[in-house]
C-alpha cells in the first residue's frame, strides 16, 4: 500500500511536470505564428530602368528602390529577388514571395485576382522602328511583322490593332529580345512600355531606332502586388508609398532613373 502511494505521488509529478512543458511548448508555437511583418518581393529583373541586375548580382532598378524605400519608411524588413515573367504569379500564390513589383500594370483581369497598391507610375506604350522606316502611325503596322514582349500591356495593344493578324506577332521573352531583332531585321516593328524602349535606345546610342507615340495607346499606371486579401501588407506599402512621395524620396528615386 505503502509502496502504491509513493508510486502514484511519483506519477502525479511527473505528469504535473509534462503538463507544464507541454503548456510552456504550446505559448512558443503560438508566439511563433506572430512573425513580424516582411516584405519579401520579387521583379523580372529584365526590365531596366526598372529592374535589372546589377554587377553584385542584385536586383537594382527604380523598382527596387522604391520597395525598399518603401520598407524603410515603414521599418519593414525587405528583400527583392529575380523571377522571370511567367513565374511570377505562381510564386506569390505558393507563398515563395508576397510581393511583385515588376513594372505591372494594373488592369481590371488583375485586380479580380490580386490586389494592387494605388499607382505608383503612369507609362504608355511606344511604337519603336528602325531610322529608315516607313511606319509612321499605329495603322502602319497592320501587315508588318511585330515584335511585343508575350503577355504584356504591349502585347494585348498590338492585338486590339484592327486588321492586325496573330501570326505578324512575334512574341519574345522580354522586350530587349524584341528590339535586337529589331536590329536584324526580323521584325519591323516593337510596341513595348515607352520607358523601357526609350531606355534601350539611350544605352545603345548607336542602334539606329526611332519612335512613335500614338493617343490610340491608353495610359496604364503601374501597381505592387500581392496575394488576394493580404489586407496587412497592403496598407503598409500604401503607406510607405504616400511618406516617400510625401517627403521627397520618390522623386529623388525618380530623377536617379528618368531624370528631371
Amino acid at each position: 500500500m505503502k509502496k502504491l502511494s509513493i508510486l502514484l505521488i511519483v506519477l502525479m509529478a511527473l505528469g504535473l511536470l509534462i503538463g507544464i512543458t507541454g503548456c510552456g511548448g504550446g505559448e512558443a508555437e503560438e508566439n511563433g505564428e506572430e512573425e513580424a511583418l516582411v516584405i519579401d518581393a520579387a521583379a523580372d529583373a529584365v526590365f531596366a530602368p526598372f529592374e535589372f541586375k546589377g554587377e553584385s548580382g542584385e536586383v537594382e532598378g527604380f523598382d527596387a528602390d522604391l520597395i525598399r524605400a518603401i520598407g524603410e519608411a515603414e521599418g519593414i524588413e525587405t528583400t527583392i529577388k529575380h523571377i522571370d515573367w511567367d513565374g511570377l504569379f505562381p510564386a506569390l500564390e505558393s507563398g515563395d514571395i508576397n510581393v511583385i513589383i515588376s513594372g505591372m500594370t494594373i488592369t481590371e483581369e488583375r485586380k479580380a485576382e490580386y490586389d494592387f497598391s494605388d499607382p505608383y507610375f503612369e507609362a504608355t506604350q511606344i511604337i519603336c522602328v528602325r531610322e529608315d522606316s516607313d511606319i509612321d502611325s499605329l495603322d502602319d503596322l497592320v501587315g508588318k511583322s511585330v515584335g511585343v514582349q508575350q503577355n504584356t500591356t504591349g502585347h494585348f495593344a498590338v492585338q486590339k490593332i484592327e486588321g492586325m493578324k496573330d501570326e505578324d506577332i512575334k512574341k519574345f521573352p522580354y522586350t530587349p529580345d524584341a528590339l535586337m531583332n529589331l536590329s536584324n531585321g526580323l521584325v519591323e516593328a516593337v510596341v513595348g512600355d515607352a520607358p523601357v524602349v526609350l531606355n534601350y535606345i539611350a544605352t545603345n546610342p548607336d542602334c539606329g531606332f526611332k519612335t512613335i507615340e500614338s493617343d490610340e495607346f491608353e495610359k496604364e499606371y503601374y501597381g505592387i502586388c500581392v496575394k488576394k486579401g493580404n489586407t496587412e501588407l497592403l496598407e503598409r506599402i500604401n503607406s510607405g508609398l504616400k511618406k516617400i512621395q510625401e517627403d521627397g524620396t520618390y522623386d529623388e528615386i525618380y530623377k536617379k532613373y528618368f531624370g528631371e
